[in-house]
């Protein structure tokens, strides 16, 4: 199998972790030699309620017994995209009404710019400096990272960057700018938090201008940070919602949000503004809808804080230098790149699934699905630190 994989599907890095995967439940992914593996990824922030959680599963097989894609979004009515959308609404601030669901959240982030671009017939978007907000080429062009995007040139003209939480960057957003597209926490750059009302003063700077605030809650989203969005912690309400990763229990998915009346600029002038083929699908809003409804119903989005105290109050050690993040989208950075390197690879030995960050090389990933429980987070938390030990005696001898 594994030659396979290599030879017939496209691979996306010289080194792939290669797991076999057989099943997957809980907190725990299994491979074909019956060997477990304890998940502190969840699928990079995916697996919101962990693997094959019963009501997503029998959501899933019961919408696909009744009916799969039926026509091109936006057309038929359907009652899983119909009732999720709903009730999303009713978790939201009235400005946030109207959601239009899409297949990823790369997609989702290409709808919101072509929506600021629509409704402020302006054309500069303006993104932060390490910013990750997907890899189709209008998302890559939000990314300050020259190395990843050089390949692929030309890229969307029009874009600038800030530095996030830099106050005195907000006077670049101007009266030619359209949208300010954000992570409300940056995720590749190392869970960066806003600090100092920052997200508050980008809004007033926004509104001052004309331009659209877009919050890209991709990874905070869903419940991750304490609450539904990571915004809400904040004080401050985006012009448009991004959203993907942990909304649909394990299923690809993104969606993007606004107001009615701004949402309403994508059915003409021209009509069909955005459209998607798959987007909407039947199996993966009841999937969406499931999940939405097990967040707001139960306790586990307060339960996240109390599991982040307790991840925090477990990972001491001199090698990590500092636990970034909030909630259960966790980045413990460590000394040195290599000390994160060897955490990843040598806990898969051990049983435990960790990752890297995408532009911070320091930082071990650690976003487990919110269903964990604490004798499972106290479990991986003891290889991490029984592996920093390893290090330091390694050096130290």
């Amino acid at each position: 199998m594994k030659e396979d994989f290599l030879k017939y599907q496209a691979q996306t890095g010289p080194s792939p972790l290669g797991v076999e995967v057989s099943h997957a439940k809980g907190s725990y992914i299994y491979d074909t030699s019956g060997k477990k593996y304890l998940d502190f990824v969840a699928g990079v922030s995916a697996n919101t309620l962990g693997h094959s959680h019963p009501r997503v599963v029998k959501a899933v097989q019961e919408q696909a017994a009744s009916y799969m894609h039926v026509m091109v979004y936006g057309e038929y009515i359907q009652k899983p995209a119909v009732a999720f959308t709903k009730l999303l609404a009713k978790q939201l601030p009235e400005s946030l009404k109207t959601t239009y669901l899409v297949n990823s959240g790369t997609e989702a982030i290409e709808g919101a710019m072509k929506l600021a671009k629509r409704a402020t017939g302006r054309g500069q978007l303006i993104a932060a400096k390490h910013a990750y907000h997907g890899n189709t080429q209008g998302s890559m062009s939000l990314m300050d990272f020259e190395e990843r995007k050089q390949a692929f040139r030309p890229l969307l003209p029009g874009i600038s960057f800030i530095e996030f939480n830099n106050k005195a960057d907000l006077q670049k957003i101007t009266t030619e700018t359209a949208g300010v597209i954000l992570e409300t926490i940056q995720g590749g750059a190392g869970f960066i938090e806003p600090e100092n009302d920052y997200l508050k003063k980008v809004k007033q700077r926004c509104e001052e201008v004309g331009a659209l605030l877009i919050l890209d809650e991709i990874q905070p989203g869903f419940g991750r940070t304490g609450k539904l969005f990571g915004f809400m912690n904040y004080g401050i309400t985006p012009d448009i919602l991004v959203m993907g990763k942990g909304m649909a229990g394990g299923m690809p998915v993104g969606a993007f949000t606004a107001s009615h009346d701004t949402m309403a600029l994508l059915k003409e002038s021209p009509k069909m503004g955005h459209i998607t083929t798959f987007g909407g699908h039947p199996v993966i809003a009841a999937a969406a809808l499931t999940t939405l409804k097990e967040l707001t119903e139960s306790d586990l989005m307060a339960l996240t804080l109390k599991k982040e105290k307790l991840f925090r109050s477990l990972l001491v050690h001199p090698l990590i230098k500092e636990m970034r993040g909030k909630g259960l989208m966790l980045a413990m950075i460590t000394e040195k790149p290599e000390i994160a390197n060897f955490i990843v690879v040598e806990a898969m030995k051990k049983g435990l699934i960790l990752f890297w960050l995408l532009f911070e090389s320091k930082a071990v990933r650690i976003t487990p699905p919110l269903t964990i429980s604490n004798e499972e987070i106290e479990k991986g938390c003891n290889i991490i630190l029984e592996l920093l030990n390893a290090w330091n005696n390694h050096n130290v001898n």
